[in-house]
């Protein structure tokens, strides 16, 4: 017995090449009984790819072979840097090919349709939890959170949800009267700058001062009032690499509640530190064992060890995320919880960080971090002992230092520094501090999980054979006033 029967009917079918009629009464078919080829499935005139050159910034007016056109795209990719050379970038540069597998499994899923792909949705679920186990939320099965493109939206959604929660507390005096505003260090990263701008919120922020490259707790508390819908703590400054007092903000906000009673939320930017934190200092409570934290997010992309494409944003408990904020919509066959920016995106991403979890464990992770802390102190303490250095930080939070020039040296300034390393394939940011600081310029090293020992070793020998020709300048080159930027990303 066949186990799919087709359409049932007296339907016959004409002698071969004379085409199909069906029964009296049904719709006749085509004529023809050929295939219908997917244009892609053709082969272009292989001598027009040969012979012609297609339009860079308008489509061709024919197809051409799809050897040709993945060999115009491979040459032009050949001038990108090598990315496990790219010391600016946080984001993974390395996984391993059974990942890759994994995501080319997914790469066609739209992780929104949790109907169509419910053990994809089933993967992000058990991320969620896992994270919620890892962040000691009070409880892990009821704490809520998603999967995003990234820390950036996982941020703007965090903000959100502390605006929400403010208007809901501010009754009738916004928007009227009152002007919400969110309390930061001047280090945070633009997305939170761009949370402000588009969801109109006054941005608050701490400046830095003298050797404090963070947030300071009481100064934070300082700037807060009834209209602070938050503030916002980073787990790992992507200036410098160093961790903000997470515990001592909550601190100075439980005195500012004792005093003025306004009860005001802490979100951690955990971008970065929320996937090194609980492997290599597990005794610094940052997470939800701060009754005031009341999300979190991290980078799957980053320390989480995926590549780009995948972040996370988590709530404490339910009532920390407004019921308001979450859309269910019925339009992919079945009724969705929806609480994202993005619509559709792949499945890929997520899959593949459930795979890391999987993969490595706690034990695995700790490994992890703990061998790109250890590539960072050491390669920090080298550069260190050159002479030519002062350390800001040592690599000893985040797998992340910062360094910049010692003030007698005269001949080269640590733009001379990046320019020259980039000349021998590495990139190593040089960049101004913002307000308060803009005299200091700094290089930052990030270590992530590829870049090993030997490519430090490597590293350094490149930066000692280009020393004596820097001390050999006059001066530090001139530079486009353009080239002084912040690569906090």
């Amino acid at each position: 017995m066949s186990l799919h029967k087709g359409r049932t009917g007296t339907g016959t079918r004409t002698a071969a090449g004379s085409g199909t009629r069906e029964a009296d009464g049904a719709r006749p078919r085509r004529e023809s009984a050929a295939v219908s080829v997917n244009p892609f499935y053709g082969e272009a005139d292989p001598v027009s790819g040969v012979t012609t050159e297609p339009p860079v910034h308008r489509l061709a007016a024919e197809p051409m072979a799809p050897d040709a056109a993945r060999q115009l795209v491979h040459d032009e990719l050949m001038l990108d840097g090598n990315s496990r050379l790219n010391l600016a970038t946080f984001v993974t540069t390395w996984m391993e090919p059974q990942a890759a597998e994994l995501m080319a499994l997914c790469r066609d899923k739209n992780m929104v349709d949790k109907d169509e792909y419910p053990r994809t949705a089933e993967l992000e679920r058990r991320c969620v939890a896992m994270l919620a186990d890892l962040w000691n939320a009070p409880d892990p099965s009821s704490a809520v959170g998603c999967s995003t493109t990234g820390s950036s939206e996982a941020c703007m959604l965090a903000g959100m949800a502390l605006k929400r929660r403010w208007a809901l507390r501010a009754g009738d005096r916004y928007p009227a009267k009152a002007r919400p505003n969110l309390v930061m260090g001047a280090n945070v990263q633009v997305c939170w700058e761009k949370f402000c701008n588009f969801w109109e919120v006054e941005a608050r922020q701490v400046p830095m001062e003298g050797e404090r490259f963070h947030i300071d707790p009481h100064a934070a508390a300082e700037l807060c009032d009834e209209n602070t819908i938050g503030v916002v703590a980073v787990l790992g400054s992507t200036f410098d690499g160093s961790y903000e007092p997470v515990a001592e903000v909550c601190a100075a906000l439980d005195s500012v509640q004792e005093r003025t009673g306004h009860d005001i939320p802490v979100h951690v930017d955990g971008a970065s530190g929320g996937m090194i934190a609980p492997f290599l200092d597990p005794d610094l409570v940052w997470d939800f064992r701060l009754p005031r934290v009341a999300s979190i997010n991290t980078s799957g992309h980053k320390y989480g060890l995926v590549y780009p494409g995948v972040g996370w944003a988590l709530w404490r408990s339910p009532d920390m995320l407004p019921e308001e904020l979450v859309f269910r919509v019925n339009y992919l066959g079945g009724d969705m919880p929806t609480f994202a920016l993005n619509f559709s995106r792949p499945g890929a991403q997520v899959a593949a960080q459930y795979y890391t979890f999987l993969r490595l464990g706690r034990g695995g992770f700790h490994a992890v971090q703990h061998a790109a802390r250890e590539v960072a102190r050491s390669l920090a303490a080298r550069i260190g002992e050159t002479g030519d250095f002062r350390l800001l930080t040592h690599g000893d939070q985040l797998p992340v230092f910062a360094c910049t020039t010692l003030p007698d040296v005269t001949a080269f300034d640590v733009f001379d520094v990046s320019r020259r390393m980039r000349e021998r394939g590495w990139l190593v940011p040089a960049y101004t501090f913002p307000a308060n600081r803009q005299d200091l310029s700094v290089l930052r090293v990030v270590c992530r999980n590829g870049f090993t020992a030997d490519l430090a070793d490597l590293f350094m020998d490149d930066l000692m054979s280009l020393l004596p020709e820097l001390r050999g300048q006059s001066r530090p080159l001139d530079r486009p006033a353009s080239l002084a930027t912040a690569f906090h990303h």
